[in-house]
């Protein structure tokens, strides 16, 4: 297929309209099997924008049955980020399930008609075809924001760009 919105590589610049995505449950979790810790999400955050424009962020977040997370979820809020919430799924038999896999994919493709970025703060190469389809279809900028060891090695490459919070993990991780 033919690409005929393929962005050029461009520097980040402070008129750029960016749309920031974070894949909650998979940065909490990277963080806790790297390094045991909780992710400095206003950290990354500002690493995202880098000095742009910003639309809007949005974390995408499960909501378990004690809501513990109550507290988490305000802290968002304080930092500027709209929350978006799903109950946690239990099947019979006591499987768990909960992300929002399609509800990120549709939020960017929505964003890409008016963002000149959609940062997508996560690691999971289950956004490959967003990426790609994005990349194709439309002129907006992909980039990636996640610890590297966690991420995707095909969604790192097919990025526009690739922030790897691992280079300088204790900025992005809380004590």
């Amino acid at each position: 297929m033919l690409n005929l919105f393929k962005p050029k590589k461009t520097v980040k610049h402070k008129d750029q309209r960016v749309a920031i995505l974070i894949d909650v449950q998979n940065m909490y979790h990277s963080a806790k099997n790297l390094y045991g810790k909780k992710v400095n999400f206003g950290r990354v955050v500002k690493t995202a924008l880098a000095g742009r424009k910003l639309i809007r962020t949005i974390g995408y977040t499960i909501k378990t049955e004690t809501e513990e997370e109550k507290g988490f979820f305000e802290a968002l809020r304080r930092l500027g980020i709209e929350v978006k919430m799903k109950d946690l799924q239990v099947f019979p038999g006591g499987m768990k399930k909960g992300d929002w896999d399609v509800g990120i994919a549709v939020d960017a493709i929505k964003f890409s008609n008016f963002a000149d970025t959609i940062v997508l703060v996560t690691g999971d190469g289950d956004f490959i075809p967003l990426v790609e389809y994005l990349k194709n279809a439309t002129p907006v900028r992909i980039e990636i924001v996640a610890f590297g060891k966690s991420c995707s090695g095909h969604l790192k490459h097919i990025a526009d760009d690739f922030i790897d919070l691992e280079e300088n993990p204790k900025v992005y991780l809380l004590k």
